[in-house]
Parts: C-alpha cells; structure tokens; sequence
C-alpha cells in the first residue's frame, strides 16, 4: 500500500518545531494539517478525516493528554502518537492509559519520527498485515476482528485502539504459553523499554476488564517472568 498521501493531525506548540516537522513529513508525501494549540487541534480533527495524530504533550489552551481522551472518545482506533519532553515514567503511562499508542522523546531525528509514522501507518491498513499473521479468531465467547479493531459479544461490540488490538493478537497467537515482558514489548512495540515495561500493565488491565464477562479467558501475571493467556482460541 503507498503510504503517502496519507492525513496527519500534527498539533505541537513550538512554532520552529512544528514547521520543521510539517515541512519534513509533506516533503515526505504527506498530507499534514496543523495547530499550535490542543482546542485548534481538536477543532481541526474534529472537521477533518485523518490516519494519524502526532500530538506535543505540553500545549496551550488544551493540553495533548486532553486532547488525546476527546479525540478517542471520536475515534478509538486512529493511531495517537506523543511528542514529549518529559522523561518522567507517571507521564509515559498516562498517555497510554487515556488511548495513546506510543510516544518520541524530545530530541528526537526526523528520520526516527518518520519511520514511527510508517510503521503506525502500515500497520493500521489490514492489506498489509503478512500472510501468516492472525487477522480473526474465536477468542471464548468473542469474535476478535484484528482487521476491524473489534471485539463483539452479541450485541456487545467494542472497538479496541490499534496498540490493544496488537497486543491482544499476540496473545491469541501465543495462547496457553509463557511469554516473558521483554518477549511481549519487542514483538508488539518493538522495544523493551523500561517506561513500556511500566506501561504494559495498563494494557494487561484494559484488556482483562474487556474480556472479563468469559471467565474461560484469564491473563495470568507470572511474578518475576511475564504471562500466561489462558484462552479457547479457534483460528480462522
């Protein structure tokens, strides 16, 4: 899939920052809207489609946390990318608590900003997921549509955000193994970085509260190694 073309949100306010950014992902082929403020940035998302939303996390009127639960409360799949300053592990996790999938760390190289972004991007089209890559399944009571980002129950139906959506695929693709922390973080976000570490956890307990109505399916925390996904899994 040609990636460019493609709709950034990009809502960062240093003006030098935010114009070296823009200037270097529309040199790259995209196409890039963006604010100095978090309320411009919403009002912008709000009235425009996007695959993509790189948010600063210190920013006037609105701050990027903020910004962030109104745009999921929009839109629970669409990646969320945070621009940070800040090195604290509190911060980190909140982000990922309130929807984010992943967060660069001020200073960072264009050509690391870039190549988050087209990861972000190709992953989150379904043409590109590898042939051997699980795209539906039976997880115990749950139809798990990687494809779609949804799990459903009957009527029951949640859209999952596109990190919750991987990691929970790479539970029912390891189903029943020991899988260590480290195992998880590089396979899902391609790092074992200590804030991840942290952050994972967040996720571990988003998706128990979302499966927890089957009690057939347990993710199991193993003190001092990882866990274990205890699940009937049926492949499709």
């Amino acid at each position: 899939m040609e990636l460019t073309g493609k709709k950034i949100l990009l809502v960062e306010d240093d003006k030098t920052l935010n114009f070296i950014i823009r200037d270097y992902l529309e040199e790259a082929g995209y196409d890039v809207k963006a604010a100095d403020d978090g309320q411009e940035g919403y009002e912008i998302f709000d009235k425009n489609p996007f695959d993509l939303c790189l948010l600063d996390v210190m920013l006037p009127k609105m701050d990027g946390f903020s910004l962030a639960k109104k745009i999921r409360e929009k839109d629970q799949s669409i990646p969320i990318l945070f621009l940070t300053a800040k090195a604290m592990t509190e911060d980190k996790i909140k982000g990922f608590t309130i929807g984010g999938d992943d967060y660069i760390t001020k200073p960072f190289s264009m050509e690391e900003l870039l190549l988050r972004i087209k990861v972000f991007l190709k992953r989150s089209h379904t043409d590109e997921l590898e042939p051997e890559e699980l795209s539906s399944c039976k997880v115990g009571h749950f139809d798990f549509l990687f494809d779609n980002l949804t799990l459903q129950h009957g009527e029951e139906k949640r859209t999952l955000t596109y990190k919750e959506a991987e990691l929970l695929r790479y539970f029912c693709e390891h189903s029943n193994a020991v899988l260590s922390r480290s195992e998880i973080l590089k396979n899902v976000w391609g790092s074992n970085d200590y804030y991840l570490g942290r952050s994972l956890d967040v996720f571990i307990s988003r998706l128990r509260k979302y499966l927890k109505s089957d009690p057939n399916i347990k993710i199991i925390n193993l003190h001092g190694i990882g866990f274990r996904f205890n699940a009937p899994i049926e492949k499709r």
